[in-house]
């Protein structure tokens, strides 16, 4: 551990967002929040996931399923305060339990599988080339039970999706047949959205994540294309539970390989969550506080990008155990000789964890501080995230002193002298 001073990272005396009484959709769990600002206007947006018991969705002789829902909020004071609307979900899942109802129309217009039907959750919002929004979600095909209690994805899946039940007719695949989570792409109209116009607001655009290589999250793209291979890619970071399913890769270090944080790169959106896709491990776990698992947090925010080289600065999160629960840090990467994103720098301090009440005390035990949302404005990095896995919050830090204490390590978290 770091001896000299950490940045100082403000938080407030309270949650931003909470489970809201009568609120179908959002009584149980409000958090995991995203922002994202809105070009020549102080305002910034928010997407949040939340859920409440959806007895209208059950499946006869299945638990109570708890849908995923994102909501949509907004701030004028840089986080502060919030205003959320909580009339009605701002995209939902469609909670189809016939098969050949689980389809939507992608952005091309194309009918596809709805990878997003049983729940939609973590929020990532980005621009992509200085342009167009999108948001990455992790989806279910069926929706979860009461989670915190017993996390068994099939739970309240129809009997036809079950491996289980011999059913493998549906053609859904993997996705369905495990319920596993699958990382979604949508295309996001932001002046829809401010306006309340919902339904026209998010277009579909394909997976990030190939079900088939096991349940997969964390996943979200780079701000702007890289050169690997020879060719402009979009780049994409991802985090597969099962790491091993993708290889022993160039800088693999370890033979355990706990869930992971890896590249994946491809010529097209479409083709990120598709064998097409180049994959790069990253990082995997290194220091006590992330012994079980890490995963990036939320997109990298570039801090040099030219010819000569480029870096990012990446919020990662990792987990120690059940007690210890989920620690937010930073590790600050570059361009490679081969134009595949590297660590260059790891921080090994402990900077956000659980620690006041309301961040250590919610439906679900195991302690949680997990960031979705970064936006700097004014040297300060503002970061919205969930609490306690129930309340949502925001921080803020010096944004430059943040970047310095990151650069105090190297790519293993050994201090420099």
């Amino acid at each position: 551990m770091n001896k000299s001073r950490l940045p100082f990272i403000r938080t407030l005396d309270a949650p931003i967002l909470s489970p809201r009484a009568g609120v179908p959709w959002a009584d149980t769990m409000v958090l995991n929040p995203s922002v994202i600002n809105d070009p020549g206007a102080g305002r910034l947006h928010m997407l949040f996931r939340a859920t409440g018991p959806w007895p209208q969705g059950r499946v006869k002789g299945k638990p109570l399923p708890y849908p995923i829902f994102l909501g949509y909020a907004w701030s004028d004071d840089f986080g502060e305060t919030w205003t959320a609307d909580f009339s009605r979900p701002c995209l939902a899942p469609r909670l189809e339990n016939d098969a050949e109802k689980i389809r939507i129309r992608n952005r091309a217009g194309e009918m596809v599988v709805n990878h997003a039907n049983g729940c939609i959750e973590d929020p990532r919002l980005f621009r992509l080339g200085g342009g167009k929004i999108y948001l990455s979600t992790a989806c279910r095909m069926f929706a979860p039970g009461p989670y915190w209690e017993h996390d068994e994805p099939m739970q309240c899946a129809p009997a036809w999706a079950s491996l289980r039940a011999g059913a493998q007719a549906h053609g859904l695949g993997r996705a369905a047949s495990e319920n596993l989570t699958v990382s979604v792409l949508w295309e996001v109209d932001l002046a829809r959205l401010k306006a309340g116009d919902y339904e026209n607001a998010f277009a579909y655009v394909a997976p990030l994540t190939d079900p088939d290589l096991g349940d997969n999250r964390d996943a979200f793209l780079f701000p702007e294309k890289m050169r690997i291979d020879g060719r402009e890619q979009f780049v994409c970071l991802h985090r597969p539970a099962q790491a091993g399913a993708f290889g022993a890769g160039a800088g693999m270090e370890f033979a355990g390989m706990q869930p992971s944080i890896f590249v994946a790169a491809a010529d097209r959106l479409e083709d990120l969550g598709t064998p097409r896709a180049s994959h790069r491990f990253l990082a995997g776990s290194r220091f006590e506080w992330e012994g079980n698992r890490i995963g990036a947090s939320w997109p990298p925010l570039a801090l040099r990008n030219d010819a000569q080289s480029a870096e990012w600065l990446l919020p990662y999160h990792g987990k120690q155990d059940d007690v210890t629960g989920y620690t937010q840090s930073f590790m600050i990467l570059r361009r490679g000789a081969d134009g595949w994103p590297e660590v260059a720098h790891r921080c090994p301090d402990r900077l956000m964890f659980a620690q006041k009440k309301w961040e250590l005390e919610g439906r679900f035990k195991t302690p949680c501080v997990f960031t979705c949302g970064g936006i700097v404005r004014n040297g300060t990095l503002l970061m919205t995230y969930g609490a306690a896995d129930t309340v949502a919050g925001a921080a803020w830090v010096d944004f430059e002193e943040l970047v310095a204490h990151v650069r105090r390590y190297d790519a293993a978290g050994r201090a420099r002298g």
